[in-house]
């Protein structure tokens, strides 16, 4: 599952790249529109500032804006930098590589090799889809 943060980031980005081109957005307005909170907000919007993805403008005018054009911004991308990774388990990550406790010897785990095709094709399909791409309001699930 993605991280609150995760959600929150991408969120907000999105609020951003719909707004692409018009100049900065307030961080009330973002929060505002995502129902995201404010504070938590500004430490997202400040550790996208820092990896370049995100302007911030000070002053009472102030607020912020993409740094990039949304087509050059993937999902991929943005859950890395704040998931830090889009494997499931720790032994299937290109990134951060850990062995998992507990389990099989790498050589031997069928798991692993199920994780890494995993781990491959959410990564082909979250490094194909940008900012700039619509992305259809799916109709919520309806419980039996």
């Amino acid at each position: 599952m993605l991280s609150q943060k995760t959600r929150y980031t991408i969120r907000a980005l999105q609020h951003l790249a719909d707004t692409w081109g018009q100049g900065s957005v307030r961080l009330d307005a973002i929060a505002e529109a995502q129902n995201i909170p404010r504070k938590f907000l500004t430490v997202i919007l400040s550790e996208m500032a820092r990896e370049g993805i995100v302007i911030s403008h000070r002053g009472r005018d102030g607020g912020y804006e993409l740094a990039l054009p949304p087509v050059d911004i993937r999902y991929g991308d943005i859950i890395r930098l704040t998931r830090g990774s889009l494997a499931l388990v720790p032994c299937a990550s290109r990134n951060a590589h850990e062995h998992c406790n507990n389990c099989l010897p790498e050589v031997e785990c069928r798991l692993r090799g199920l994780m890494l095709q995993l781990r491959d094709d959410t990564a082909a399909i979250l490094d194909r889809i940008t900012l700039a791409d619509p992305i259809a309001v799916e109709a919520p699930f309806v419980e039996a």
